[in-house]
């Protein structure tokens, strides 16, 4: 049986599979299914798919069924810049209006759900779909909010990883890798441990020369922006899931149930 791994096919995710491309023959037991977070987070839910760095709310939707990597996860220093919130008027001035929400991400439309109700105490009116000219706001994450980043068309933008980090003074972890369990069955147990092995590796080779990992990455999966905004984005970007990360992690948890997004708070599981 093949391990079958949700590869998201954004910028933020180049770390983790950049050293895979082109050399997936050498890994003819592990399968990768290409898609967005929300369609990974449907993907391990239902079983379709073993392990992705899927949106970290992914681990409360089904309590009990996952465990997670101890040492990567996709977060930030400070702010994200591609996970945003872009608006024709002032975030304090959206109660009531039209704000529309990514279909990509789970995490951020929670994250967002949770800033805009308990930090700022708005109710907004949320839609989902494309953006229209009569919406007041429209949240977009990956790739899409990059190049949105580039146009300028909003007044005002706001990064959720620096909103949430402002509020209580911890980094924001959108992306964790989320395993199921059935991956840890005798006879995928030990080609789990070993692709996890290589994804540490391929972050580290990421780390060690940037500039040829990013060539191959956008060989596969081309963007809309100028390359020096490409290589300055990583600076905001860190793959390390420390305890002060963990910590985040469960505090929005917490937050979601609150609202009502998720029935309870996980206990965190590792591998």
């Amino acid at each position: 049986m093949a391990l079958r791994v949700g590869r998201i096919p954004f910028l933020v995710c180049a770390p983790f599979f950049h050293d895979f491309l082109g050399r997936e023959g050498e890994y003819p037991s592990v399968d990768f299914v290409d898609g967005p977070p929300s369609a990974h987070c449907a993907g391990l839910k239902e079983g379709s798919i073993h392990l992705s760095p899927a949106s970290s709310i992914t681990f409360a939707l089904k309590p009990g069924a996952f465990v997670l990597s101890p040492d990567i996860c996709t977060s930030c220093s400070f702010e994200v810049r591609s996970v945003k919130l872009f608006a024709k008027r002032p975030v304090e001035e959206l109660g009531g209006r039209k704000v529309r929400m990514t279909a990509q991400s789970m995490t951020s439309v929670t994250l967002l759900r949770i800033l805009l109700e308990e930090r700022f105490g708005l109710r907004p009116e949320y839609s989902r779909g494309a953006y229209e000219e009569t919406d007041d706001a429209v949240l977009l994450i990956g790739d899409q909010a990059l190049e949105e980043n580039e146009m300028n068309r909003f007044e005002f933008s706001y990064d959720l990883g620096t909103l949430w980090q402002e509020w209580h003074n911890l980094p924001f972890v959108f992306g964790a890798w989320i395993i199921s369990k059935e991956a840890l069955r005798p006879d995928l147990k030990p080609l789990l441990l070993d692709y996890m092995d290589a994804t540490r590796g391929s972050v580290e080779k990421f780390r060690e020369s940037p500039g040829d990992a990013l060539d191959k990455w956008l060989s596969r999966y081309p963007v809309k922006l100028p390359r020096p905004v490409i290589d300055d984005y990583y600076s905001a970007l860190d793959y390390r899931f420390t305890d002060e990360r963990k910590i985040s992690m469960t505090l929005f948890f917490k937050y979601a149930k609150r609202r009502g997004l998720v029935e309870r708070v996980p206990d965190l599981e590792f591998l």
